[in-house]
């Protein structure tokens, strides 16, 4: 039996490749076909070549906004189903990224299971409450840590004096597994 978006063509734009590959590995462990994008240029390029039918994009791509793509997705081909992820939320970015075309809105970190519901939600859920199990402190420092690591192009001093730690600290929590949840 076929999975049900088995070769949905999927494009993720995301400045943060790390989580750009976790979520990458999950869509196409459910079926997809995956394309991903770090920066605008990639994702121009791959909304022409890849024509993908659906897309998750990020608002904020290293000093460009996100909604340029959205509205790319949709002259490329307007029943691209676009979800817009963000970890800097504010009404005025909701309310425009829906404008360009956006199905939903929301904020990181969002796993596949949250953005595949995204892409299903067509009329707006009064009835939606925070997460039961938000993510741990542990995550989110590792998440932040891989973030800031990356800005620094994988530089550890730079990341630590960043970061405001020692560089050994951060070398010893970066060579730990990342917590699940």
């Amino acid at each position: 039996m076929a999975e049900p978006f088995d070769k949905v063509r999927l494009l993720i734009v995301d400045d943060d490749e790390t989580y750009s590959d976790v979520l990458k590995g999950a869509f196409i462990q459910r079926g997809f076909d995956v394309e991903a994008a770090h920066d605008i240029e990639q994702a121009t390029s791959l909304i022409i070549s890849f024509q993908p039918e659906m897309a998750v994009v990020d608002l904020r791509l290293e000093q460009e906004s996100g909604l340029h793509i959205i509205k790319q997705l949709k002259e490329s081909d307007e029943n691209t189903k676009v979800v817009m992820l963000t970890g800097y939320a504010s009404i005025a970015t909701a309310v425009e990224a829906v404008k360009l075309g956006a199905i939903q809105y929301i904020t990181k970190p969002a796993n596949v299971d949250e953005i595949l519901t995204a892409f299903t939600q067509h009329d707006p859920n009064v009835d939606l409450q925070p997460a039961e199990h938000p993510l741990s402190v542990k995550r989110i420092q590792w998440e932040h840590m891989q973030k800031v690591l990356l800005e620094c192009d994988g530089n550890i001093s730079e990341t630590a004096r960043q970061l405001k730690m020692h560089r050994r600290t951060l070398q010893r929590m970066l060579a730990k597994r990342p917590v699940r949840e």
